[in-house]
């Protein structure tokens, strides 16, 4: 038997997410996932949805992957969200498509 079972599983999606969920996000995933990390299964509504996991410890977050979330972890800094609350889903503000592009790294 899973022994995660318990969890209360949650589905979120990038509007939804939390500076609580992106924290735990960018800790599982330092590097960001890759296939291995990815879990696919179908919504209510029979679309296929792909998600990475992470978990806390009443809950089992899977969080559907986009090129936004890429970013966001890829860009992630705590300090951006010290004045939100970590339940706060309009913390997380959507990247800028235009900074989104491929090749348009700034040198630090």
């Amino acid at each position: 038997m899973d022994k995660n079972a318990h969890l209360k599983r949650v589905i979120v999606d990038f509007k939804k997410l939390t500076p609580e969920v992106l924290k735990l996000l960018v800790e599982r995933y330092p590097d960001g996932y890759d296939d291995r990390n990815i879990i696919s299964f179908k919504n209510a509504q029979g679309e296929r949805i792909e998600a990475v996991e992470v978990l806390t410890e009443d809950t089992k977050y899977l969080v559907k992957i986009s090129a936004k979330l890429e970013y966001t972890m890829e860009n992630y800094d705590e300090d951006d969200y010290e004045d939100f609350d970590d339940d706060d889903p309009d913390a997380i503000m959507e990247p800028d498509p235009k900074d989104m592009v491929d090749g348009d790294e700034d040198d630090d």
